[in-house]
């Protein structure tokens, strides 16, 4: 978003705003009709999408991390056959055992390799055949490139010339990448958009796995749009940014009722985020957002409106999610939805962190790597990767939130989205930190 674009002028001209303008009536009572009947009856898959050049056809909601077995031969009864993976995700040895269920065939496996510093051609075979081990599997479908930081390493030539070895013995059909965001704050240019287009032109990937969500469109739906161009697949994941303003609301409250003593940094936050807070309740109100599931819902219907999207990477941890995930399969935005989510963009969703925007993190004196700390944040969040986001944090070695307590905050300055972004990295302090 450039500079002096505000939020309600964005909206207008968002997908929202033109979809707002689309959708009829009777397809509301149409599609509240689907909804009843579908809650009777076990989910299902209702819809599957060819994911670009792979050809193969993939369920339009797909599983992201999970770590039952169990969980995972449900969501493949119910029609699931795309699963994500990596080697860092720590949970290979158990969708290797829960795909034992299904034909080989029938599933579409990613997994991701980070660029460390070995980045010679063996190094790489070893760890993609450590992957096929784990996962216990003769071959790999799509193997991606773990969210690179630098435009370089995409071309990192150990990697490509070990992914060609492994084409010619039959150990995988596609390459691709994965994108967070830009976590690198010398060079704030390389956006999402900017590694992710790059990685259109230069042809050996065949699927990528981004962010995306309707607060976040601006920074993906170009990238969207060239994929379908180029014929390469889309996997999305982050498309439900609406937990993250009733979780600050709930911690706002719960630090209220305590009265504990806290840093000055999280009493300062505390006022700025109640300011906030109070603008963003009357949204609430107004569009009747109470209820997060129902918010959580149509953003999810939002990006399966997108024909350039193949999948949506949920993150099932238990049977309920399974309901709640898959049972949206199939489902397309209504009037509704569109008046809930221009509603919360405006209001609560500024206390939304647009993942790869990095307009912040080149105005920070310290250098921070603000981008990976939220992040961490939503792992802590959203995904109850508790011990691993704080691990990620501790690394950091000093270099986190703690020096924002006497900052004149340039980061909030700098952010044309407007986010209370140093009050975002108390919480973040407090929650990774362990304090």
């Amino acid at each position: 978003m450039k500079k002096g674009l505000n939020r309600r002028n964005f909206i207008k001209n968002s997908t929202l705003g033109i979809l707002g303008g689309t959708l009829v009536q009777n397809s509301l009572h149409a599609e509240d009709a689907k909804l009843s009947e579908d809650k009777i009856k076990d989910p299902e898959i209702k819809n599957y999408r060819v994911l670009g050049r792979t050809g193969f056809q993939v369920s339009d909601i797909s599983l992201g991390i999970s770590n039952s077995t169990q969980v995972i031969q449900r969501a493949l009864k119910s029609g699931v056959n795309y699963i994500d993976t990596a080697e860092s995700y720590g949970n290979q040895q158990v969708v290797g055992k829960a795909i034992k269920s299904v034909p080989r065939n029938k599933v579409f496996i990613t997994s991701k390799l980070e660029i460390k510093k070995d980045k010679s051609e063996a190094k790489f075979i070893k760890r993609f055949n450590q992957c096929l081990k784990e996962l216990d599997t003769d071959y790999i479908d799509c193997m991606m490139i773990h969210s690179p930081e630098e435009l370089d390493l995409l071309k990192t030539p150990g990697f490509h010339s070990a992914m060609d070895q492994m084409k010619k013995e039959g150990k995988l059909k596609f390459v691709g990448t994965s994108h967070h965001g830009s976590n690198w704050f010398r060079a704030p240019k390389t956006s999402m958009a900017d590694m992710l287009n790059a990685a259109v032109k230069d042809g050996r990937f065949d699927v990528f796995l981004m962010a995306y969500n309707f607060i976040q469109e601006d920074l993906g739906a170009e990238v969207i749009k060239n994929c379908m161009k180029e014929g390469i697949g889309v996997s999305l994941m982050k498309v439900n940014p609406v937990g993250k303003y009733y979780t600050i609301r709930d911690r706002i409250k719960k630090l209220e009722e305590e009265g504990k003593k806290v840093h000055p940094l999280y009493k300062e936050g505390i006022v700025r985020f109640k300011r906030q807070m109070e603008m963003a309740e009357s949204f609430v109100k107004k569009y009747n957002l109470t209820r997060p599931e129902e918010v959580r819902d149509a953003a999810i219907r939002f990006v399966l409106s997108n024909d350039g999207v193949g999948t949506v990477c949920c993150s099932m941890r238990n049977f309920d999610h399974i309901d709640s995930y898959i049972g949206l399969s199939g489902q397309t935005l209504t009037k509704a939805d569109v008046t809930k989510l221009s509603g919360f963009r405006e209001g609560p969703g500024i206390f939304y962190c647009r993942q790869g925007c990095n307009e912040c993190e080149s105005s920070c004196p310290e250098e921070l790597k603000i981008s990976d700390m939220m992040r961490y944040n939503h792992y802590f969040d959203a995904h109850n990767r508790e011990k691993y986001a704080i691990k990620k944090y501790m690394a950091l070695n000093g270099k986190d939130a703690r020096l924002c307590a006497e900052c004149e905050g340039y980061c909030e300055s700098s952010c044309s989205y407007e986010l209370p972004v140093q009050g975002l990295l108390s919480m973040v302090h407090k929650n990774l930190s362990l304090a």
